[in-house]
């Protein structure tokens, strides 16, 4: 089933999918940093170097808008109602040029919504993984979904 066409009732305890794969370039690092998280490490390679980082590492916000896009590529459903917030969020690994990461979606808990019935929420884990594998970043959200009936 294509993630995006999903109601409620498809949002299954326990199930996981991996998607996406977008290579991060030292251009859009740094962009991202002169507009929105101006730190020395994020601006250039230099300036990265005079921290523990040691070199240039993407903005942590660089990296959930990252895997924003890929959730709304791969797994947004058309019967999304929106997110009433995350509950965590993690950065564990920083992101370098030439990473390519990838999402990693599980599905932790459903319930239907007591004052809402044409809809339910979904508690979900997103992983952002590195080219090996690494989780560089989590999140565990709440989602709202139409329900099919």
């Amino acid at each position: 089933m294509d993630l995006r066409e999903r109601t409620f009732e498809d949002y299954i305890v326990g199930h996981v999918a991996t998607f996406g794969a977008r290579t991060v370039t030292a251009e859009e690092i740094i962009a991202f940093a002169r507009d929105y998280d101006p730190q020395s490490f994020h601006l250039s390679e230099e300036g990265g170097r005079a921290t523990p980082y040691g070199g240039l590492i993407a903005s942590g916000w660089h990296t959930a808008s990252l895997s924003m896009r890929m959730l709304a590529d791969n797994a947004v459903s058309r019967h999304g109602l929106g997110s009433p917030g995350l509950d965590e969020l993690r950065w564990f690994i920083p992101v370098r040029p030439g990473d390519t990461l990838s999402v990693r979606l599980t599905v932790l808990e459903t319930r239907r919504s007591q004052s809402k019935p044409d809809r339910g929420i979904v508690k979900q884990r997103t992983e952002t993984l590195n080219q090996n594998g690494d989780v560089v970043m989590l999140w565990t959200g709440n989602i709202m979904v139409r329900c099919r009936d």
